[in-house]
């Protein structure tokens, strides 16, 4: 790689400043600048996404490892249970409908009022404005006001 010290740096600044000129050397210094840091930026960016893609290779070898263990896990499982519910039967001389012997089967428990939120028996609003039911809560201040007879007509 480029090794940059400082008397390198400084040599540049000089001949810089000689091509360039005095007047227009911190405008081109702020414009390569900018260009560093944005070239800085994009070889950040680059690198976090190999990062990121091997990081989900990784996760994918990973998922499968998993994914392949619990389908082993699964099967002895599925073996242990049929052979477990093979013995169960010839033990106790009942098929495997699923009951036990000597145990009562209950319903399942519903709450009674499952549908709590729902309102039954809402007045529908024609039928309060068809019969002067007031809907909205007025105060007795603002009720006042409302009738108070205007100033200037005779009641």
């Amino acid at each position: 790689m480029i090794d940059l010290g400082i008397s390198k740096m400084a040599l540049i600044g000089a001949v810089a400043l000689i091509v360039i000129g005095p007047e227009k050397l911190p405008r081109v210094a702020r414009t390569v600048g900018t260009l560093l840091g944005k070239a800085q930026r994009y070889v950040n960016d680059v690198k976090q996404e190999v990062n990121r893609s091997m990081e989900l290779d990784e996760l994918k070898k990973m998922k499968e490892t998993v994914e392949s263990a619990a389908r082993d896990v699964e099967s002895s499982i599925q073996t242990s249970a049929s052979d477990f519910e093979k013995s169960w039967a010839e033990t106790t001389g009942t098929a495997s409908s699923g009951e036990l012997p000597g145990f009562e089967v209950f319903p399942e428990y519903k709450h009674p009022k499952k549908k709590w939120r729902l309102k039954t028996g809402a007045t529908p609003q024609w039928y309060k404005a068809r019969s002067g039911v007031r809907t909205r809560a007025q105060s007795g201040a603002a009720r006042v006001a409302r009738f108070r007879p205007k100033p200037g007509h005779n009641a």
